[in-house]
């Protein structure tokens, strides 16, 4: 493919995620010469290859302007697929992570050494000998009450109001989605979820035999609320699985006034919301996120997380805010997993009554915004002119976006061969759509070895530009 071909395709592309829209101009030629690297001729001959394809127009003294039509073709950003399959590629990633010689960036957890280990064994010698008979039967769903009034009154403490009746405590976070999704859908029901989307969500559809709807969610700017509606509109639609709070894989948080706009949504056309918020305690600002649940008024809403993300990741401990679907989502649980480990449940009830996780929160937060802005700075510093490198604040995933045709996958097989695991874009995606982006974590500390292995696989990524 010649030079002014990839441009020209990489313009496309960017015009049909709406970076460039109806009527906006595109860069001046020395401008995009001087961003891309290329030959001003390189450019002349990208913006004549777009103009004869119809998708921008040029006009004199005012350049290179989208067209209406190349407008309107990216305005669609939702797609229905029948079928959805994804679980062996995710298991191969899985496993890769495993590997105890890894530099595990492709890691879904924080860096376990940033657990408050030492406190939470001595609160599981404490359960130990708090543990009776009838433990098992007092921590039958809902859960234990200790730990759902703990969970509730920390909602209180951020304007959330939640009643301890209406939480029950599952075996992590994604038992809880599960659940939820379960309560609300039959099979062949339509669901949206995002694109990219955390991959769970895609394995959660698969085996209940569900048709996704994909509403794009940007690195930039979000979800895609009128996409949202659009999807509403013309499906109908039973459930609504969202991320809004650091959303993985792209890091974004919606503002509060999207929050507000889904939330009438999802209220006007009736559809049950699965909120998905297991990183909201990972904050970098000064106040904690609100999770669209806070937003909206009469709706159906399942506010799911866990303390998988923010305290330990072993424990296996999460929680759905049921709201009125609380008893039948017990009931469900009662069938599948039965209850949740009685003697982590206490730990975790010692911990919190005993121990301060708001100082281990605080520190937790501070060490995730310094190894992220290292990672990033490097990161930034080697691929800046062959990848974006999209960062937020809170949370700790990157999500790289390479430019051109660089392919994840090749990246990823070259990552291993380094000994580091990524998480490319075919894991987040019913399509080939984010095929050249990749998430990473970015919560695990550099030392000299890590960064020559990072200098090493950026090589790589330069070689495939």
């Amino acid at each position: 493919m010649a030079k002014y071909e990839v441009l020209a395709h990489q313009l496309k592309e960017q015009i049909e995620r709406g970076v460039w829209v109806e009527n906006e101009k595109l860069p001046s030629l020395r401008k995009q010469a001087a961003q891309t690297g290329f030959s001003l001729m390189t450019v002349l001959h990208a913006y004549q290859m777009l103009e004869s394809q119809g998708i921008v127009s040029s006009q004199e003294r005012s350049g290179f302007l989208v067209t209406a039509k190349a407008s309107n073709a990216s305005k669609e950003r939702v797609q229905a697929t029948e079928a959805v399959s994804i679980n062996d590629f995710v298991y191969e990633v899985l496993q890769a992570s495993r590997d105890p010689y890894m530099f595990s960036l492709g890691f879904a957890y924080p860096d376990p050494s940033l657990y408050p280990r030492q406190h939470l064994n001595k609160s599981i010698a404490a359960a130990a000998q708090q543990i009776s008979l009838t433990s098992a039967m007092d921590n039958l769903p809902p859960g234990n009450l200790d730990l759902r009034k703990i969970i509730a009154k920390r909602y209180a403490a951020k304007g959330v109001n939640i009643s301890p009746d209406e939480i029950i405590i599952t075996a992590g976070a994604l038992e809880a989605l599960n659940l939820s999704l379960q309560a609300c859908t039959t099979p062949g029901d339509w669901v949206v979820v995002e694109s990219p989307v955390f991959y769970g969500t895609l394995q959660a559809l698969q085996r209940l035999g569900l048709k996704a709807i994909t509403v794009t969610v940007s690195p930039n700017t979000g979800l895609d609320v009128a996409a949202l509606e659009r999807a509403f509109k013309n499906h109908n639609v039973k459930a609504c699985w969202l991320m809004s709070n650091f959303q993985n894989p792209v890091g974004y948080s919606l503002s509060d006034v999207q929050k507000q706009q889904v939330a009438a949504l999802l209220d006007k056309y009736n559809v049950a919301l699965i909120e998905d918020d297991v990183y909201a305690e990972l904050y970098a600002d000064k106040r904690p996120p609100l999770p669209i649940k806070h937003f909206m008024k009469e709706g159906d809403s399942m506010l799911c997380s866990s303390f998988s993300k923010s305290l330990v990741a072993g424990y296996r401990i999460g929680w759905v805010a049921a709201g009125k679907r609380a008893l039948e989502i017990q009931k469900q649980q009662l069938m599948s997993t039965l209850a949740t480990s009685a003697p982590i449940q206490l730990a975790l009830v010692d911990y919190l009554s005993t121990k301060n996780y708001e100082s281990h929160l605080k520190q937790l937060r501070k060490k995730l915004i310094a190894r992220k802005k290292t990672i990033t700075a490097l990161l930034t510093d080697l691929l800046s002119d062959v990848a974006t490198i999209h960062t937020h604040s809170g949370g700790y995933f990157l999500w790289v976006e390479s430019r051109g045709h660089v392919d994840a996958m090749a990246i990823y097989k070259e990552a291993l061969r380094l000994h580091i695991t990524i998480a490319p874009g075919k894991l987040f995606s019913l399509t080939n759509e984010f095929n050249h982006c990749f998430r990473l974590n970015a919560s695990f500390a550099l030392n000299e070895a890590k960064r020559n292995q990072l200098l090493k696989l950026s090589l790589f990524i330069k070689s495939l530009s």
